[in-house]
């Protein structure tokens, strides 16, 4: 079944998982699909469809065991062990993500920095910042499989080459430089890599788009209610 799993479906489990820590949390030892749906805004039904193809059983009436749902939950995604992660590109947004607290309540551990300029590389830190040259061997050596790249975009497309050549296979892309393998597409690439790209402008760009969607729709709906009172 697991096999079925698409980005959307990946997205919305890690969203339940959150939801689930914090109604256990609560003291609750049941869930039902509607209170699931509107904690991420999604239909009962999606809930339902989404478990059901994950294997995850329940029914509209017992609802889910919410222990029970949180192991299948973390199995599906990983959660069991300790993920590791390395950032690649140290600077403002590199080292925020560094210290973000958040990572370690969702397991995720940083396991290193890696940077290109001598004088941000820090050996004795909490998490030590290394010599991008060292990449390679640190990977290989911890088994690193997800990198975050926060280079500037000139040295995007060279430091992912690096990082597939490592043996990486997910990447989550803070440039705004749309990364791909240059030499084979997904079916022939050694590492099956998998790229996500968070591009901060277009997010933003986005928001005001529905921002002004919305104001559009109230004024419309205003003016209708003027003219039928009229």
């Amino acid at each position: 079944m697991e096999n079925k799993i698409n980005r959307g479906i990946v997205l919305r489990l890690a969203k339940y998982l959150r939801v689930l820590h914090k109604l256990k949390s609560l003291g609750f030892v049941k869930v039902f699909s509607n209170n699931l749906g509107d904690a991420i805004g999604v239909t009962p039904a999606v809930v339902r469809k989404d478990f059901s193809t994950v294997g995850i059983p329940g029914n509209k009436r017992g609802g889910y065991n919410i222990d029970l749902v949180i192991g299948e939950l973390e199995r599906i995604l990983g959660k069991e062990d300790q993920q590791e992660v390395v950032v690649i590109g140290c600077g403002r947004i590199g080292k925020a993500l560094i210290e973000f607290a958040e990572f370690t309540r969702e397991g995720i551990s940083i396991s290193a920095g890696f940077d290109a300029d001598p004088e941000i590389v820090d050996r004795q830190a909490r998490i030590p910042i290394l010599p991008v040259d060292e990449l390679d061997a640190f990977v290989k050596a911890n088994d690193i499989r997800v990198a975050v790249l926060a280079v500037p975009d000139a040295a995007a497309t060279a430091v992912f080459e690096d990082v597939i050549q490592a043996g990486i296979g997910g990447v989550l892309n803070f440039t705004t430089v749309d990364l791909k393998c240059a030499k084979c597409d997904y079916e022939n690439c050694p590492v099956k890599c998998v790229i996500h790209s968070v591009n901060i402008g277009l997010e933003i760009e986005n928001l005001f788009y529905l921002v002004r969607l919305k104001q559009q729709e109230r004024a419309e709906a205003e003016a209708a209610l003027v003219g039928s009172v009229s």
